[in-house]
């Protein structure tokens, strides 16, 4: 995710969009301008399954200093506890383990958490329930298990919970767990000199969809086509199908390829309220974590530079489209 400037004095809820821009807080939450001074003269992003870092430098061309408020949404957490997604595994108050330097010196940031459902925020209603923002914990699952059935038969009618019935053993249950999503935002303020640049890093757990083995082999079914998708979403073309279909252990079964499915998503296109729009210039490394892994995503001139890293760099790029990065890691062999 890639950070906003902003300017302003409070900060209420509001939507957490993903990648620089300029934006002014209000009462009624981000707001975002263009900033016509400061220019994003370059970023390097780098991802993996273990880490987020990027690393921008700012010039500001105005004639005056600028003490800015910078903002940095994170992904959304959304619960899902029937699929085997990876969250990140921080303290409730940094859950992403975020951490971000100004010129090399660490900063201070605010987290401002919200509580989504249907698009609609539910803050104020969790927190006066009592129940913990972060869904995806266990104390969220007991915390919302154990409501009455009036309050849970609302918060079931907002897309609050989740009913699951299943049999352990010893007859039916039903228990209700967190359904909303999480939003979340870092700010910090930092002085941008008039006529000088500077440099911004921030470093973040990532949140890591998946899946166990490959869904993406099969064929439609009730109209929904998996190859077709992935190949809009990850770009797996002919040679990626076929470097996978020749690790079926089943060549008639497209689920038993030796690998994990990892999902990673990074939201690119709202960056174009710097002076000038484009960023000067972009370098994207993608590492796939091991060399027996194999990595899918959608870009232009991407080469190989290491024996598990891979490049894309861009000049004056104004990014078009979310980077959505398809790996699958190979599963260890049994003994």
């Amino acid at each position: 995710m890639r950070f906003l400037l902003l300017c302003g004095a409070l900060l209420a809820a509001g939507p957490a969009l993903a990648n620089d821009t300029s934006a002014v807080l209000t009462t009624g939450g981000l707001e975002f301008i263009t900033n016509q001074d400061i220019v994003m003269e370059s970023e390097e992003l780098f991802i993996s399954k273990d880490e987020i870092r990027v690393v921008y430098q700012f010039r500001n061309d105005g004639d005056a200093d600028q003490n800015i408020l910078v903002a940095f949404p994170m992904p959304d957490i959304v619960p899902d506890f029937w699929s085997p997604v990876a969250f990140p595994v921080g303290p409730d108050d940094n859950l992403f383990q975020f951490e971000t330097t100004l010129d090399g010196k660490h900063v201070e940031t605010e987290l401002h958490e919200y509580a989504y459902a249907f698009g609609v925020d539910r803050t104020k209603m969790i927190k006066q329930l009592g129940l913990p923002l972060v869904p995806i914990t266990s104390q969220a699952s007991d915390a919302t298990d154990a409501l009455d059935d009036e309050t849970t038969a609302r918060l079931l009618h907002l897309g609050l919970v989740a009913p699951d019935e299943y049999d352990a053993g010893e007859g039916w249950e039903k228990h209700y767990w967190p359904a909303w999503t999480y939003k979340a935002t870092y700010t910090w303020e930092g002085l941008f000199p008039a006529g000088e640049t500077v440099t911004v890093e921030h470093r973040y757990k990532p949140s890591v969809g998946g899946t166990v083995g490959v869904s993406f082999l099969g064929e439609p079914y009730e109209g929904y086509d998996p190859a077709a998708e992935y190949r809009t979403r990850y770009c797996t073309d002919e040679s990626f199908l076929a470097a996978v279909r020749k690790t079926l252990a089943n060549p008639d079964e497209p689920w038993s390829a030796p690998f994990f499915e990892s999902w990673i998503s990074y939201i690119l296109t709202t960056g174009g309220n710097w002076s000038g729009g484009a960023i000067g210039k972009f370098r994207l490394v993608v590492d796939k974590g091991s060399p027996d892994n194999l990595v899918s995503f959608c870009g232009e001139g991407v080469k190989k530079i290491g024996p598990t890293t891979f490049e894309m760099v861009k000049e004056d790029f104004w990014p078009q489209e979310e980077l959505n990065i398809l790996i699958l890691e190979r599963q260890p062999t049994s003994n």
